[in-house]
């Protein structure tokens, strides 16, 4: 608008009262400035790039760094209008392989199983860079070591995986998986759970650990990492396609640019973060996702030169460890399996 006002002083010199009138914010003028600061941002919005990413589950505080992306403007920034969508039934892996989403979160175990069975996925960054999962019993079930779960009844959602690395512990310590009741339970409620129907399952604590803390129902915690550096695997990541990486690499990089400010951002603001995710997602408890996020941020980069770096090895060992008992049915190609290409240099 300055550059307009100087072009018309020099034309019009000759005329004060109009140069007048034009700086003074005057009917014409007025609708002059109006319409010149309108355009660009109405032309900005139709110039923002549709972007769907969809989550692995209900939305939580693993999802904290994608929904301070958007609602930050950093998405914005990349030209990107991003839409957060929940899996439908065949999980994020199928939209993202299928292109119904360029991108999604998933867990390692799943992008490795895909990758085998000739899926194209790719994990483009580990969302946390330790695995904060394990098995978890009230206290007064006295699980104190994987050796303590023979007699025990456990409650999981049937994966061939749970007995796996429930026998690869116990096997540490001389222990039997066989004497480990074993039900299917689904997405159950775990605090009913335990109270019904079983004495353990497997939980991630930055959600449900942190929520048996509120509820005053405190829990013994056996990380499967404690075991085995073969278990000490990512989970949650963000992925995408080959054909995505291939036909639009600028994409994935504008997104990651992004996404790891996001990240950056409830790494350094975890209450404030924590309050962005509340907004989006107005349903969830505000004590647990507060508690939660003030738990986990601090763990999303941990050791890491920088937020979602991965390290071949953890996806070397833990494909391994899966084809060693059976999960797969070849070893994986690891450097397929990941990239750190698309993350912003720290």
């Amino acid at each position: 608008m300055k550059q307009q006002t100087r072009t018309l002083f020099a034309i019009v010199l000759s005329c004060m009262l109009l140069i007048l009138a034009s700086c003074s914010g005057g009917a014409d003028g007025s609708a002059s400035n109006q319409t010149t600061k309108a355009e660009p941002d109405k032309q900005q919005s139709k110039e923002l790039k549709p972007v769907k990413v969809v989550l692995d589950w209900s939305p939580n505080t693993n999802h904290t760094g994608l929904y301070v992306a958007k609602e930050q403007g950093y998405f914005a920034e990349e030209g990107l209008d991003v839409s957060i969508s929940l899996p439908g039934s065949g999980g994020s892996e199928a939209m993202v392989a299928s292109g119904e989403a360029p991108f999604g979160v998933s867990v390692q175990e799943n992008v490795t199983q895909s990758r085998t069975q000739g899926v194209p996925l790719v994990s483009i960054a580990a969302i946390i860079q330790h695995n904060t999962s394990g098995f978890a019993a009230p206290k007064d079930r006295n699980i104190k070591s994987p050796k303590d779960f023979e007699g025990k009844s456990y409650g999981g959602w049937g994966s061939p995986v749970e007995q796996a690395v429930m026998k690869s512990i116990m096997d540490l310590q001389g222990a039997d998986v066989k004497k480990v009741k074993f039900l299917n339970i689904g997405d159950a409620d775990y605090f009913t759970a335990v109270k019904r129907d079983i004495d353990f399952a497997w939980i991630f604590y930055a959600w449900t650990g942190i929520e048996a803390e509120l509820r005053g129902e405190p829990l013994d915690m056996l990380y499967v990492k404690d075991y085995s550096d073969k278990l000490d695997y990512y989970t949650p990541v963000i992925v995408t396609n080959e054909k995505t990486i291939s036909q639009d690499p600028e994409l994935v990089k504008a997104f990651m640019r992004a996404t790891s400010k996001g990240y950056q951002y409830a790494i350094e603001h975890p209450e404030e973060a924590a309050n962005i995710l509340l907004k989006a997602v107005p349903e969830l408890d505000k004590k647990l996702v507060v508690a939660s996020q003030k738990w986990l941020s601090p763990k999303y980069q941990d050791d890491a030169g920088r937020w979602g770096e991965q390290k071949r090895e953890v996806w070397q060992n833990y494909s391994d460890w899966m084809h060693e008992r059976g999960l797969l049915d070849k070893p994986l190609d690891t450097d397929k399996a990941f990239t750190n290409d698309f993350l912003p240099e720290k």
